[in-house]
């Protein structure tokens, strides 16, 4: 498997340090209000590499997502509406992973919020002013740019060059306009802790450093975000932790494209936004996962409403297709005839191509072509196939699902395995054809009538009555 190292500039073969665990570090969100669209992405992207490392290549992840729970923005949200950071940091907090669920998303293996690991933080920063790195005026503390030989390797932009054309203001505290914050003074009235230099706060860019480490260790081997994050979130994150370590942070740093609609960056200030959670009241999380998926995770990514419905009509076509087979072979049995075992064997194509793509840097793009080529394949193999030979569909309807569990997409219905279920189903579907048999139309239309209100659908076609879950 390759990988874009936006670190080294170029794809790379990707293996876990030990063989079988990989450690992945997403930076996650600030919970001060409601994740929008934008934020989506990371969230959708990482979330099906990770299915892909497990199910498809059989390496255990361990995937960390920290919550930042105390920032500027929330200070400045609880100034605005009067409530305690804390209650804003709750709310939003369970909202994010209320998000996360109707997303069918998988949860991280371990979600620390900042304001669990100051302690972690301050130790790090008195590493830093220990080795030289950084330093203390008023109760703030900064980060030296110029103390760490390798900044500017990640967004590839010179120190030299910042500091030529530095638009920072200046402040008589720091030594470097560039220098960062490490450690905030606290001001009257926001959250504080205690530290060597007084009451005050970490910095955001030191939250992702002390939390990779305490939940990583030494297997820090994908750290990964939105391209935003590039510089100076994560230059400074390497900055901080090679000049603490004098080791590589993470061996590959990965970086989604950013959205925009109508062809104009997003963002809340243009007020050309908006909230996933409205999104998901508009479109299934499938549809949402497809249509994030169908551009390849390093390009930009235009968001329509039209984008959206073509992704849902395309969901829709492989649900439906699924939804028949199962229900036509739901009681059949045997096996496919010589015709049925030859498709059968044209199936080791699309998934050893299917594997090609994915391997390719995460490449979801040629991943759904090759699910849209099977559907085809399917369709065609079904208008002329035997009913014998047409058994071999139930191989072709596993192999979709087996390709579309890394996106998240295609899962089998619980209607599927729900025995008693099936059987009451067909009960009424026999009675309801005894029914039609006597010309009892009215009554063998409501039996019809009542079980599509309880979200069964029946289909009457040559092979006899099918049914499948809406």
């Amino acid at each position: 498997m390759k990988l874009y190292n936006t670190l080294t500039k170029r794809d790379e073969t990707f293996q876990p340090q030990d063989g079988q665990t990989v450690g992945m570090y997403v930076c996650g969100p600030t919970v001060y209000d409601h994740i929008h669209i934008g934020n989506v992405r990371p969230i959708i992207v990482f979330d099906t590499l990770r299915r892909y490392l497990e199910t498809t290549k059989g390496w255990k992840v361990t995937h960390i997502q920290n919550v930042t729970d105390v920032d500027d923005k929330l200070i400045n949200r609880s100034l605005e509406t009067g409530e305690t950071v804390e209650t804003i940091a709750r709310t939003y907090t369970d909202a994010y992973f209320d998000l996360l669920k109707g997303l069918g998303v998988l949860s991280p293996t371990h979600s620390p919020k900042a304001t669990e690991h100051i302690e972690d933080m301050i130790e790090l920063v008195s590493s830093l002013i220990d080795q030289g790195h950084a330093y203390e005026r008023d109760g703030d503390v900064y980060f030296r740019v110029d103390s760490f030989e390798g900044y500017g390797k990640l967004s590839g932009r010179r120190l030299e060059d910042q500091e030529a054309g530095a638009r920072i203001a200046a402040s008589a505290q720091k030594e470097n306009p560039l220098d960062f914050t490490l450690w905030k003074a606290a001001k009257p009235g926001e959250p504080n802790w205690d530290s060597p230099w007084g009451p005050g706060r970490p910095g955001w860019h030191t939250e992702c450093v002390a939390l990779s480490n305490r939940y990583l260790g030494d297997r820090r081997d994908i750290h990964a975000g939105g391209n935003d994050l590039v510089f100076p979130h994560h230059e400074n994150e390497i900055a901080q932790a090679e000049s603490a370590k004098h080791e590589p942070f993470f061996r590959f740093w990965l970086h989604n494209g950013m959205l925009s609609i109508g062809g104009e960056k997003m963002s809340k200030s243009l007020g050309n936004f908006d909230y996933a959670k409205n999104v998901l009241e508009r479109h299934d999380a499938e549809t949402v996962r497809y249509f994030y998926l169908s551009r390849h995770y390093r390009k930009p990514l235009d968001y329509s409403e039209e984008g959206l419905q073509a992704a849902r009509t395309a969901v829709d076509r492989i649900r439906t297709l699924l939804s028949d087979v199962d229900a036509e072979l739901r009681n059949a049995a045997g096996s496919p005839g010589a015709a049925g075992m030859a498709f059968v064997e044209t199936l080791r194509t699309y998934r050893s191509r299917y594997i090609e793509a994915m391997d390719d840097d995460l490449n979801t793009v040629a991943a759904i072509g090759v699910l849209q080529e099977l559907v085809s394949s399917i369709n065609r193999f079904r208008q002329d196939a035997t009913p014998d030979d047409r058994l071999a569909l139930r191989d072709a309807v596993t192999l979709i699902r087996e390709l579309g569990a890394p996106l998240g997409l295609f899962a089998e219905s619980e209607a599927t395995h729900a025995g008693l279920e099936n059987d009451l189903v067909d009960l009424l579907i026999n009675l309801r054809k005894q029914l039609r048999d006597k010309k009892d139309f009215a009554l063998a239309d409501q039996i019809r009538d009542q079980l599509a209100e309880m979200g069964v659908t029946l289909k009457d076609s040559a092979q006899g009555t099918i049914w499948s879950m809406t």
